[in-house]
């Protein structure tokens, strides 16, 4: 396909000692497709990268970055064949993912702890640093690490309930309970920064996304290419999305064919968001600045705080959701209606 990028890397052959320059090994490959490029920049501001071991003769692993759009489709924009996942290994990938594919500024990486990552992304000419863009931790990972140390039945899940917290109210609650059942857990916690693994601290950079989807990606596109050879991998990620345009395209036309203009997930959020917000009575605050106080009469939620204020001047609510979230949350959306907004 025209337009495609393809970046073979090879190592030289030695003979005796001698270098043999008629000859080359294959060392590693990067290569994505021009849909893939184009259809990134409509996607969340945010990547995922992840490395899955490849089943041939030859072993090494495939490198992938996936992206999301706003109807929750996932999508992967780029590949690598490597040698396995190391500082240098990482470092091909990302800077060619950079170059090719994710050129927009403040990106979020989401990732797993892995050195050969840390030090990709912190290289001081790699392009990934604050604020051309941001690190985040994918709380499966961060989880299973804790899980090793710590072996009690519901730790893990108190620790991911933690990170999912999207206020800080929410988060000191499942914070306090971790601490009452091992405080060694908040230290084992704490040595990780905030802002890399919990949703309150994250400036909404996440859009909610606290893995890397690695798992769906490989039963939906990846599932039964990775014992194939190069050449026959490489053809099947082309074939598989070549497929998955064409089914998405002709969903899309379908969508915008009944006059449905934006996303059936977010429209379908919106509806569920404004059956709650009539649960609510609504104060203006300061009306030149649309901030609003919201008081509930029918609790909402396992951590309802029973009143909350809103600015739709700066997309914020006290609920977290609507910073998190990127679109209204109940609380905002009974602003909109008390305002007469649509």
């Amino acid at each position: 396909m025209a337009g495609t990028v393809a970046v073979l890397k090879t190592s030289p052959v030695r003979v005796g000692g001698q270098l043999d320059e008629s000859r080359a090994y294959f060392h590693r490959l990067f290569w994505t497709f021009p849909p893939c490029i184009e259809a990134f920049r409509h996607c969340k501001p945010l990547i995922s990268i992840d490395g899955t071991h490849l089943y041939g003769k030859n072993g090494g692993m495939l490198l992938v970055a996936i992206a999301q759009d706003m109807n929750s489709n996932i999508l992967l924009v780029a590949f690598a064949l490597v040698e396995g996942e190391n500082a240098e290994s990482w470092s091909f990938f990302l800077s060619h993912l950079r170059e090719h594919v994710t050129q927009q500024p403040g990106l979020l990486v989401i990732s797993d702890r892995h050195n050969g990552i840390k030090a990709a992304l912190e290289a001081p000419d790699g392009g990934w640093l604050p604020p051309s863009a941001y690190r985040a931790f994918c709380i499966r990972h961060v989880a299973a690490n804790f899980a090793l140390t710590f072996k009690g039945k519901d730790t893990r899940r108190l620790l991911v309930n933690t990170a999912y917290a999207k206020t800080e109210v929410e988060f000191h609650y499942w914070f306090d309970i971790l601490r009452s059942e091992d405080p060694a857990m908040c230290d084992w916690a704490n040595r990780i920064e905030y802002s890399l693994w919990t949703q309150h601290c994250d400036e909404g950079r996440r859009f909610g996304h606290m893995t890397t989807n690695i798992s769906e990606c490989v039963n939906s596109i990846l599932k039964g290419v990775r014992n194939l050879p190069v050449c026959s991998l490489v053809k099947a990620t082309y074939g598989r999305l070549a497929e998955l345009f064409v089914r998405k395209g002709r969903e899309a036309e379908a969508q915008m064919g009944t006059g449905q203009q934006f996303s059936q997930h977010l429209v379908k959020c919106i509806e569920a968001n404004l059956k709650t917000a009539r649960c609510f009575t609504v104060t203006v605050y300061d009306r030149d600045n649309s901030e609003f106080t919201i008081a509930e009469t029918t609790p909402t939620g396992s951590f309802s705080l029973g009143s909350y204020r809103v600015s739709l001047a700066s997309q914020t609510c006290d609920c977290g959701y609507f910073q998190a979230l990127h679109f209204p949350c109940p609380h905002a959306l009974a602003c909109c209606a008390y305002s007469r907004l649509t």
